[in-house]
């Protein structure tokens, strides 16, 4: 039970997080598409991340809320994050100018900031992940197995 609530808390953060996201660079469409457009490593992709990043914040939340798509939507977290906090890497280390497409209060962060607020969701992600597998099925069973039991 303990690891249920524990993976159960990860994913309403995630969930808000994501939503939050999603929804303040709809809201604010404009300022966001701008400032991917004047990117140095995103300025080819702009017009499609700008419609492309918030729509997939919002169907990997959708996809948290589900005990059936759970697992694909914690991987799917995972590998936002990560993809995030790799740009925030490069273009912070490799730029002299980057603008934050963030949105909201996510947006006042240092780079450093940034950072350690990535890299926290992404330990948080990780362990509800691994708490997750372990709990789901039961010991020594692989994922097929288990599904024939």
């Amino acid at each position: 039970m303990p690891r249920k609530i524990a993976v159960d808390i990860v994913v309403f953060l995630y969930i808000l997080l994501l939503v939050y996201a999603a929804l303040t660079k709809l809201l604010d469409y404009q300022e966001f598409s701008v400032q991917l457009s004047q990117s140095p490593i995103l300025t080819n992709f702009s017009v499609h991340l700008a419609w492309g990043v918030p729509t997939l914040e919002l169907v990997i939340a959708f996809s948290l809320m589900f005990s059936k798509t759970r697992l694909a939507g914690l991987y799917a977290s995972f590998s936002l994050m990560t993809a995030f906090t790799m740009y925030i890497i490069l273009a912070s280390r490799f730029s002299d100018y980057v603008p934050c497409s963030c949105g909201g209060v996510i947006q006042n962060l240092s780079w450093s900031q940034h950072l350690v607020f990535n890299g926290s969701f992404l330990l948080l992600i990780t362990g509800a992940t691994l708490l997750y597998t372990k709990s789901e099925y039961p010991q020594g069973h692989t994922h097929q197995e288990s599904a024939a039991l």
